[in-house]
């Protein structure tokens, strides 16, 4: 386990994410106060979030993550007219 501060880390990153990957926890402090703990994803006991459950997966090769965001909300459509079930059934008679 080592200890970085802030500055480090922000020049460093990709030393220090290596690192992680390698299963190496990393301490990140702010003058010299731990802040936040940096560690691999398939080392993390508890998670919280859905995306942190779901990046865990995908880590583990068990889901592939979508490529681009999802839409947020889709607008239903009204249509007037009889109810479309009515039209399927009487299409099958």
């Amino acid at each position: 386990m080592s200890t970085v501060g802030v500055k480090e880390l922000k020049n460093r990153l990709t030393h220090y994410l290596r690192r992680t990957k390698q299963g190496e926890e990393v301490i990140v402090t702010e003058r010299g106060q731990p802040i936040a703990l940096i560690q691999g994803i398939q080392s993390a006991e508890h998670i919280a979030t859905r995306e942190a459950r779901l990046a865990r997966l995908a880590a583990q090769g068990a889901v592939t993550l979508p490529a681009r965001k999802l839409i947020k909300r889709i607008r239903p459509v009204k249509v007037s007219g009889p109810p479309i079930s009515r039209l399927i059934l009487e299409d099958r008679r």
